[in-house]
């Protein structure tokens, strides 16, 4: 039997990091320049039920059944049995690739989630589709950040622009126009999990103060969606910095992320923010599809140790 491969895109949040975890909405789309890719393919010398894994990103390279109860690969691998009513796998080699970049907010855990959940099922011949891949996806996500929002997970597996909302059915977004965005990597590790529970100590000390910003954010996050699906590009910009004011606020940004913010501004950009957890990781800047590279090549000047450029499609 031929091995069987499947990909997943990275993603980045337009608006609403943070307060998603709160109940507000929030915005993000796939980056499809970065992906996870696994493959699976029978092992016939080995015994059944023996599953062996090579990830080379992550210095994995060891049997199944080696691994801790509780680490991710296991969680996505037995999520993928449960779903199937799988009780034992056959003999098999399962592969792990990247690039996206790990702790930058482009939802590395997640997209190699949903790129096993994908090629193991299929190669279990039941393929799952977008809604089970995205619930092993959050299941898993909860080892890497303990309370992840769900956001992740929902648009990496449907690979479209989505507006969430905890507990709330997922809204596919269409988009009028095209839109361009630069995306910047500080160098600088963003470990969600950390950032995630920090702010939650703060917000259980002064719970008054952070859920107005919260409800902030969730009134700016409406505000993208319309301008988004009106193809209101300036607006849109706007929205962007005024976000990432508020997530100033929320003490989750970086002197390294001001600053790329700033640059991408002062280049031209119509707005920029941090995207993901903050304290590290990239930021992002909505552009002008012609000053793009000019932008890149900016923030990689100011310090920026890796650019992304990419286009959201229309889809109306």
């Amino acid at each position: 039997m031929p091995a069987v491969y499947a990909y997943a895109p990275g993603k980045v949040i337009l608006t609403g990091e943070h307060a998603v975890v709160y109940g507000q909405p929030a915005i993000a789309a796939p980056v499809n320049e970065v992906r996870a890719r696994a493959s699976v393919e029978a092992n016939p010398k080995a015994e059944p039920g023996s599953v062996f894994i090579i990830a080379p990103d992550i210095a994995l390279k060891t049997s199944l059944a080696d691994l801790p109860r509780d680490h991710p690969m296991v969680t996505v691998i037995q999520g993928v049995q449960n779903a199937l009513g799988v009780k034992r796998l056959p003999a098999l080699t399962l592969k792990v690739s990247s690039t996206i970049p790990i702790a930058a907010g482009l939802g590395s855990g997640a997209a190699i989630s949903v790129a096993v959940s994908r090629a193991l099922s299929a190669f279990l011949g039941s393929p799952l589709n977008d809604e089970e891949v995205s619930r092993l996806a959050f299941e898993t996500d909860q080892y890497y950040h303990g309370t992840p929002s769900g956001i992740d997970n929902t648009v990496i597996s449907f690979g479209m622009l989505v507006f969430f909302m905890k507990e709330q059915p997922i809204e596919l977004l269409t988009n009028k126009r095209d839109f361009t965005l630069v995306i910047a990597d500080t160098g600088e590790k963003s470990h969600t999990g950390e950032v995630v529970g920090e702010l939650r100590q703060r917000v259980q000390k002064k719970s008054e103060r952070y859920h107005v910003i919260f409800d902030q954010i969730g009134k700016l996050t409406l505000a993208a969606r319309r301008a988004i699906e009106h193809g209101e590009l300036n607006q849109l910009g706007k929205l962007f910095s005024d976000n990432h004011a508020l997530l100033r606020q929320l003490d989750v940004s970086s002197e390294k992320l001001d600053l790329l913010v700033k640059v991408a501004l002062d280049a031209g950009a119509l707005g920029a923010k941090l995207s993901g957890a903050g304290q590290g990781g990239n930021m992002i800047a909505l552009v002008n599809e012609q000053d793009a590279e000019k932008i890149a090549s900016c923030l990689k000047s100011a310090g920026a140790v890796n650019t992304i450029i990419t286009t959201i499609p229309k889809t109306i």
